[in-house]
């Protein structure tokens, strides 16, 4: 599943095209990994940051200012597919169907990608053909990355929510999928839900026994 859901300001003319790119979600037991890719705009709002390192109140209030004032999309792969491809794949992919779907949309090439961490999808996912670096920490560091990381956390955390209505077992809402001792003890008694992560090990050991 891929979302754009940016702005239709246009592109000021002659402006360097840098994109920011994070992802939420490599670690949990259930529900999908969720990537961002942000240009951001003139008007961007100040204070961006890591998501990690920010409050939820205060990602909650920075969301729909990056929405309103820059030019984003998402890129989400779902648990079924994590678990044929695993999560390192599931994390490039979902990184190239988010810049995918931002640069369709922006009707134009990037200078360059900047991405979280130390690796990037190029030679890694077949469809990605744009300039990319790396930035260890550069969630902190460069505020498109930061702003992405905002994006892409605050919609699996929505994701995560919703889950939790149809699936109040597991305390999702409060540890959005990853393996607290509260969501290992509800797998234990009630077994996986449909988006728990069959791969990872503490999903793979309940099923086989």
């Amino acid at each position: 599943m891929v979302r754009n859901l940016g702005t239709s300001r246009a592109l000021a003319k002659g402006a360097s095209l840098v994109i920011g790119v994070d992802e939420a979600g490599r670690g949990p037991l259930a529900g999908p990994v969720v990537a961002a890719a942000c240009l951001l705009g003139p008007d961007a709002p100040g204070g961006l940051d890591d998501s990690k390192k920010l409050s939820a109140r205060r990602r909650a209030a920075l969301e729909p200012r990056i929405q309103a004032t820059c030019r984003w999309a998402l890129g989400v792969v779902e648990a079924d597919e994590i678990d044929r491809i695993n999560i390192f794949a599931a994390t490039m992919l979902a990184m190239t169907r988010a810049v995918g779907e931002l640069v369709a949309a922006l009707g134009a090439e990037p200078d360059a990608v900047l991405i979280d961490g130390n690796k990037t999808p190029q030679g890694r996912v077949p469809e990605w053909r744009w300039p990319a670096r790396a930035i260890v920490g550069g969630d902190a560091l460069e505020p498109c990355i930061s702003a992405a990381s905002i994006l892409a956390k605050e919609h699996r955390d929505r994701v995560m929510r919703d889950h939790a209505l149809a699936h109040p077992h597991y305390g999702w809402e409060r540890n959005m999928g990853y393996g607290t001792a509260e969501h290992l003890a509800a797998l234990r008694e009630h077994g996986p839900s449909p988006i728990h992560r069959r791969s990872f090990a503490p999903v793979a050991q309940l099923v086989l026994l």
